[in-house]
């Protein structure tokens, strides 16, 4: 079984995947910086997306609801350098992106990938803003998580 070590290895690995599991994978990255999300309707979008029995309807729902707070919360971004009002959005940002429907996915993209690099924003966004170390490393929770899903999938 593989491990993930570098970004290189992650970025193989996701680029693998079908869009359903690009869609997993990358709301388990958003999931890792839920606690920085400020809306109910993002934390839902989460829960919706990572079930497995989740309607296409229930989906695109979803993705709505955190791309309307992730467009929300961007005007808000660089205004009076409130990290964790950033951190929010690229939260909600992240889960957006994992939620993203095929028709507006632009070539090229993938969706855990870009998940999961809005993620590391959120987390860095937190990093600003902590007075400890209590924040964690994101990079490292990642792979952790990729490690994960390798082992889950068999």
């Amino acid at each position: 079984m593989a491990t993930i070590r570098t970004d290189q290895d992650l970025r193989r690995l996701l680029l693998k995947l079908p869009a359903e599991q690009q869609r997993f994978i990358g709301l388990r990255f958003a999931e890792s910086v839920e606690h920085l999300c400020r809306d109910e309707r993002v934390r839902r979008a989460i829960a919706t997306g990572l079930r497995p029995d989740a309607t296409a309807a229930e989906l695109e729902d979803a993705y709505r609801g955190a791309k309307a707070w992730a467009t929300k919360t961007y005007t808000d971004c660089g205004k009076d350098t409130d990290w964790l009002a950033q951190a929010d959005h690229f939260v909600a940002a992240a889960v957006a992106a994992a939620l993203t429907p095929d028709q507006l996915l632009a070539e090229k993209t993938n969706r855990a990938w870009k998940a999961a690099m809005h993620a590391r924003m959120a987390n860095n966004c937190e990093l600003v803003e902590a007075a400890d170390d209590s924040h964690g490393d994101e990079v490292q929770r990642q792979y952790a998580i990729a490690d994960d899903f390798i082992a889950a999938a068999g």
